[in-house]
């Protein structure tokens, strides 16, 4: 499968830009980002549950994840605050798995219109250090995310 989410990871540097062309409109795009219920079906999968605990869509609002296994043992937690939403054009946010040796990385969601039916998603991520980084990118990080934007695209078609 092709990897329709492309990750920019330049040497020697703390971030990641990672981008993604959607065939959804730009609002629809933005809203399954913003709306719990949408979040938990995109981000689940054959594998795992995931439940957000918690999400307050707006500036100063914070969220927290979790996902479960099939025998629903919690595997995976993270939450963190965001500091600005502006509807159908940025996020910007923190992400903190929790139980990790990972610190807090600042996230930047840009949603970009590209036709009545098309929009791009922009994603900065900031890391604490360069070390942090390449642990991330070391783990199958490219492939799940790619994964994750494709489940996301097929559930928001369902909504056209």
């Amino acid at each position: 499968m092709e990897r329709k989410t492309k990750i920019n990871a330049e040497d020697g540097k703390l971030d990641l830009m990672i981008t993604r062309e959607f065939d959804l409109p730009l609002e629809l795009l933005f809203k399954a980002y913003a709306e719990p219920e949408l979040i938990e079906q995109w981000m689940s999968n054959e594998y795992s549950t995931t439940k957000l605990v918690k999400l307050e869509s707006k500036k100063h609002g914070s969220w927290q994840l979790q996902s479960s296994d099939a025998k629903g043992n919690v595997v995976f937690r993270a939450n963190g605050v965001i500091h600005e939403f502006l509807e159908n054009k940025k996020i910007i946010r923190t992400f903190e798995m929790e139980n990790t040796p990972f610190g807090v990385q600042l996230e930047i969601y840009e949603f970009e219109p590209l036709t009545n039916d098309t929009s791009k998603l922009n994603m900065h991520v900031i890391y604490e250090s360069i070390a942090q980084r390449n642990e991330v990118l070391k783990l199958p990080f490219a492939q799940g995310i790619n994964m994750a934007h494709s489940r996301l695209e097929k559930i928001m078609h369902q909504l056209k």
